[in-house]
């Protein structure tokens, strides 16, 4: 891949960044990495002052919305997949985050017993989904459908050979 400098731009693969952009990335990850040491001590925080158990309202609501989130994921994971677009990474991502969740939630608020071995079960399922979109969030396999063009997944350019 080559890269040139054009009057204080570098361009890249098709990209062009300025110095500003590489400054305001650098600061964005400063803050990013800020904002993981200052959840270390509210996490502390949080452990020693949330109740053991609570009433929850909306509850279905809430399990229900997630499940309908996890599936807008797989399909829109889908659809953009088999069109070769690069947002597909994204969705994938997204989605494995969500079923990490969704397991995480099912075995954290179950009850001992039946209730909790069944959590455990649907963590397999959550934790296969996961581990498939991690996949394809990462993969740099060649995507081949009926009707599509051989290409990488998530991008629309040929595979390098």
């Amino acid at each position: 891949m080559g890269m040139a400098m054009v009057t204080g731009m570098t361009l890249k693969a098709g990209t062009v960044t300025t110095p500003a952009m590489t400054r305001r990335k650098r600061w964005t990850l400063i803050l990013l990495g800020a904002g993981a040491v200052l959840l270390v001590p509210w996490t502390v925080v949080l452990a020693l002052t949330l109740p053991g158990d609570t009433e929850v309202r909306h509850w279905s609501l809430a399990w229900i919305g997630l499940d309908v989130l996890m599936a807008a994921g797989c399909a829109g994971t889908a659809l953009l997949g088999l069109r070769g677009d690069p947002r597909a990474r994204l969705t994938a991502s997204a989605t494995a985050s969500a079923a990490v969740l969704d397991a995480w939630f099912d075995i954290t608020t179950a009850q001992a017993g039946t209730a909790l071995a069944q959590a455990l079960a649907c963590a397999v399922a959550e934790a296969t989904l996961a581990g498939v979109c991690a996949y394809l969030a990462l993969s740099r396999r060649r995507l081949t459908t009926h009707g599509a063009q051989d290409c990488e997944f998530g991008t629309m350019s040929p595979p390098a050979p």
